[in-house]
């Protein structure tokens, strides 16, 4: 597939003699993505490995009620003050009730509240713009900031299967403590990942895929997974071979949260299209973003073409300004380098703390983007059965008190909707001190967890 016919078919939809009647362009999809905001239309699933439902209560109306937020706390309407140990999901990197950013938001709504994005620009989304692409070294030169999502989340997605599109198709994640063969080096394991991409490539037909898409440290669907070293150059070869897009998913890993402000910098590439949120505006304001590399902006400009789906508050003023403050701060502030430092931290306390314990599988991350996968053995690695929500027993057992710790919780990483992990997610500026609470909590509550004669009954 030559590279115009790639773009035309993503960003403009296939046409002309070189496309066959009833063409449907496909798109390859690493099977530990499970989180693309604001990007791609997700469609069939070839994965069994969906997570189980989750517990009633999560969203439900019996939900702690957050009445106010400061630094890294949360107060709730019954008093209590809850340590904010995961941003949400990855979210909040300055913490909370940061005034800067407050201020800031007041002056834009004071300024321009709304403008559409079909009728008019503004300087907001423009300095915005500007911003990715100086911090870019100028390959990201459109950027369209939005503020939905679209996932291919499993669990989440289910409902809504029968409405979605064929067209998507699943690849093993590389995984290093599923997916890893004994006494495999990195370069065997990088080399079997690239023959299955290979394989579907050829599979699928190569003129017919469009993309590649996965995600640099997996999120919330596996628990803070990085590829091995030399994965990602490995399948941007592929791409290139192929002449498909390579899009990552940083929705959870970008923006800071592992070390650098794009997770991709710590592996030797640079996307074609790259999809950021959360941490880009810190939670102060919905918003997320889809960037595009020389290869598929240049190509719109020769072409005189556009991007023409929409969102009713697509380029919004007060988000574009409140995103920009919060990338500034964290820019003049050396946040990025406390991230590494109290990356380093986290690292260390965690596997000091739980690596020893007998339910503890894995502990893995990058930055301040951490998880601990837990086992019911931890010499085969055999996962709990998904019936006893360990980890939301964890998760519940740490947002109460004693411990009034909020922390982040999954299930089916290890396939076949098994596996539990949790993960730690503090922000950007979080204290040597913070990170030692946070840690010696946690601690804390997997013992009593699984201490608890309930649990042990059913192990």
């Amino acid at each position: 597939m030559s590279s115009t016919t790639q773009v035309q078919m993503l960003l403009d939809k296939p046409r002309g003699s070189a496309v066959a009647p009833g063409y449907q362009p496909k798109v390859l999809l690493d099977n530990k993505t499970r989180n693309v905001e604001t990007m791609v239309v997700a469609v069939e699933v070839a994965s069994s490995s969906a997570a189980p439902s989750l517990p009633a209560s999560v969203g439900g109306e019996d939900r702690p009620i957050a009445v106010g937020g400061q630094g890294d706390y949360i107060r709730l309407s019954d008093g209590r003050q809850i340590l904010d140990a995961c941003g949400g999901a990855a979210v909040t990197c300055l913490g909370h009730g940061n005034q800067e950013v407050i201020e800031a938001m007041a002056i834009q709504a004071s300024q321009l509240s709304y403008a559409a994005h079909g009728f008019f620009d503004n300087n907001s989304r423009r300095d915005l713009a500007e911003w990715f692409k100086a911090t870019s070294q100028g390959h990201f030169r459109k950027a369209w900031v939005t503020n939905s999502a679209l996932g291919g989340h499993l669990t989440r997605r289910a409902p809504f299967e029968p409405l979605l599109l064929p067209g998507v198709y699943r690849i093993p994640p590389c995984n290093e403590y599923r997916q890893r063969l004994q006494d495999e080096s990195d370069e065997e394991f990088v080399l079997r990942k690239v023959s299955e991409l290979e394989k579907a490539f050829l599979a699928l037909g190569p003129e017919t895929v469009t993309a590649f898409i996965a995600e640099p440290v997996v999120g919330a669907a596996s628990g803070c997974v990085p590829a091995v070293p030399g994965y990602f150059q490995a399948m941007k070869a592929v791409c290139d071979k192929y002449g498909a897009l390579l899009i990552l998913d940083e929705v959870m890993s970008g923006m800071g949260r592992t070390g650098t402000l794009h997770a991709w910098e710590q592996e030797g590439i640079v996307p074609d299209i790259q999809a950021v949120g959360k941490a880009l505006a810190g939670g102060y304001q919905p918003v997320s973003a889809i960037l595009a590399g020389d290869k598929v902006s240049g190509l719109m400009d020769s072409k005189g073409v556009t991007f023409t789906h929409g969102h009713t508050y697509q380029d919004h003023p007060l988000g574009c300004a409140t995103a920009l403050k919060v990338q500034q701060i964290i820019q003049r502030d050396g946040l990025l380098a406390n991230v590494q430092t109290q990356g380093a931290r986290l690292e260390k306390l965690l596997k000091g703390k739980l690596s020893s314990h007998p339910h503890v599988g894995n502990i893995r991350g990058r930055g301040l983007f951490w998880g601990i996968e837990l086992v019911k053995n931890k010499a085969n690695k055999e996962p709990f059965d998904a019936r006893l929500q360990i980890s939301h027993q964890i998760h519940a057992t740490a947002l109460a008190a004693p411990y009034n710790m909020a922390i982040y919780y999954g299930q089916g990483c290890a396939g076949e909707k098994r596996g539990d992990h949790v993960m730690l997610m503090p922000a950007y500026n979080s204290t040597p001190e913070t990170i030692e609470l946070m840690v010696d909590t946690l601690a804390s509550v997997v013992e009593k967890v699984f201490a608890d004669s309930t649990v042990l009954s059913n192990l």
